[in-house]
Formats: structure tokens, C-alpha cells, sequence
């Protein structure tokens, strides 16, 4: 997706403070934090919602959870909050799947 501003930070056309990195996804620093620790686990693979998965997408989500609790606690946050947003009237404002992780 050429106009995607998460597809643009993956390919490293925006800069983002990149908190983790592999083959599969990226995690960053939400430019609009709602907490001490707001990271965004993105998938590289261009993903508009979550109504959008696809067979054998389920691996690739489980990543997205489980790199997020590794963030979670490389930065020292026993408790936290993980959301997906689906759809505008879901609350979803960039239209690239991204798992929030939020925490103290």
C-alpha cells in the first residue's frame, strides 16, 4: 500500500523509535501515547483490519501477542493492556492491523 503510513515506517520511508524488529513484524513507539509504555506491534505484511485476516494468518498474530509481551517486560511493565482497533467504527484509525500494548 503505497499511501500506508505503518506500510511507509516498515520499509523505513518515516522514521519511527523502533523498539524491535524481525522478518515479520516491527514494534514502535505510538507517536500519541496514552500511558508510560504505548508500543504498536505491526505485522509487514499489509493487513487493513482484523476482518481482513486471511488462513494462515493466526501464526503471524500470535507473533504480534507474543512479541508485545516480551516488550512488555524488557521495559519493566507487570500489567498491561493489549487492543486491537477494527474498522472505523471500532475505533481504528490507521487501516494496518496493529496490536496496541499499553502499560505503567
Amino acid at each position: 500500500m503505497n499511501d500506508c503510513i505503518f506500510c511507509k515506517i516498515t520499509n523505513k520511508k518515516l522514521p519511527a523509535k523502533i523498539q524491535y524488529e524481525d522478518e515479520l513484524c516491527m514494534a514502535f513507539n505510538d507517536i500519541h501515547p496514552k500511558d508510560r509504555i504505548h508500543i504498536l506491534v505491526i505485522p509487514k505484511k499489509h493487513i487493513p483490519t482484523i476482518a481482513y485476516l486471511e488462513d494462515g494468518d493466526e501464526k503471524l498474530m500470535g507473533h504480534l501477542i507474543k512479541i508485545a509481551k516480551e516488550l512488555a517486560k524488557k521495559n519493566g511493565c507487570p500489567g498491561y493492556r493489549l487492543t486491537f482497533f477494527v474498522g472505523k467504527e471500532g475505533g481504528q484509525e490507521v487501516f494496518h492491523v496493529h496490536l496496541h500494548l499499553i502499560g505503567k
